[in-house]
């Protein structure tokens, strides 16, 4: 699992039709101070989550189709928690 911010949305005409239920969101990697990391990423929405949201996504093909409950889904990468708190604990 990767920790993300949500920055923006995708806006699709086509669409494949197992997909077509939900939302495409682009996210971006972050630590766990909040600084964005690595690259854009385009996810699968699955919890409702918005732009400036923190979410959690997984990235890959097997556990993503599982996350959808479908195995016929061309996904690699799914939201699959929107975060509502972050508590680090410095030992």
């Amino acid at each position: 699992m990767t920790l993300c911010t949500v920055t923006g949305t995708i806006v699709s005409t086509q669409k494949n039709q197992t997909l077509r239920e939900y939302k495409l969101l682009i996210v971006q990697p972050i630590d766990l101070n909040g600084k964005h990391i690595g690259k854009d990423v385009l996810a699968i929405d699955t919890v409702d989550a918005g732009i400036g949201d923190t979410v959690l996504i997984i990235q890959e093909g097997a556990g993503a189709q599982q996350a959808l409950k479908r195995k016929d889904a061309p996904v690699h990468t799914v939201i699959i928690a929107v975060v509502d708190g972050l508590d680090i604990v410095v030992r």
